[in-house]
């Protein structure tokens, strides 16, 4: 059977498979990134387990079953797997996940640190942005507003665009200038998010609301 994972991918599955169970690794692996794609988070969640059993010390299975937790809710689950895969890795490339569901568990200074790594490390943008947003709203979920809008603002958009992840960064941003009572603040960065999508969440009846 072809599968379809990255060259780099299937190259570390094969290295850290049981001795032959490599291709059904590879095969239950590939199964599982199709489910989880296409919305089957407990179905992607069957088939990584079954390649955690064939490959357990390969990154990429952790990394895949830790989603598929995570997508189900299942956030004990969602942190023990991916905090596999990043001490497996040595990438902090899924800690606004780890961070995110340490949030969800009710335990929101975890989910800052993990979420501040993610700012000092180097990775794409959009991770960096979801970083900022969960720290932020951990910070807010513990009443610290001050420094949930100092968080955001350690994420820098590039001038003149709006890529959906700075929309999300400027949305959390207003929310957080509102509670602050700093209401025209609050309307232009809502204003910011309606220039580029005027559909963009609930941004419009925010502005609104404060204009």
């Amino acid at each position: 059977m072809e599968v379809d994972l990255p060259r780099d991918v299937a190259g570390e599955i094969r290295a850290t498979a049981r001795p032959g169970k490599a291709q059904e690794a590879l095969e239950r692996t590939d199964r599982a990134v199709s489910l989880l794609e296409s919305g089957d988070a407990q179905g992607a969640a069957k088939e990584a387990e079954r390649a955690k059993a064939l490959a357990p010390r390969s990154a990429a299975v952790r990394e895949i079953l830790g989603l598929a937790f995570y997508a189900q809710e299942r956030w004990r689950d969602a942190v023990r797997e991916l905090q596999a895969y990043r001490r497996m890795s040595g990438r902090v490339d899924e800690n606004h996940v780890i961070a995110d569901s340490h949030r969800a568990l009710g335990n929101p200074e975890r989910a800052v640190q993990d979420a501040e790594q993610v700012l000092e490390g180097d990775v794409p943008d959009e991770v960096k942005a979801e970083a900022a947003v969960v720290g932020a709203s951990a910070l807010t979920d513990m009443g610290r507003l001050d420094e949930a809008l100092g968080f955001l603002r350690r994420f820098s958009a590039k001038a003149g665009q709006g890529r959906p992840f700075d929309l999300r960064v400027w949305y959390v941003s207003g929310d957080v200038l509102e509670r602050l009572g700093r209401r025209e603040d609050a309307a232009r960065e809502f204003l910011k998010v309606l220039r580029y999508d005027p559909n963009a969440f609930d941004a419009a009846e925010r502005l609104a609301a404060l204009t």
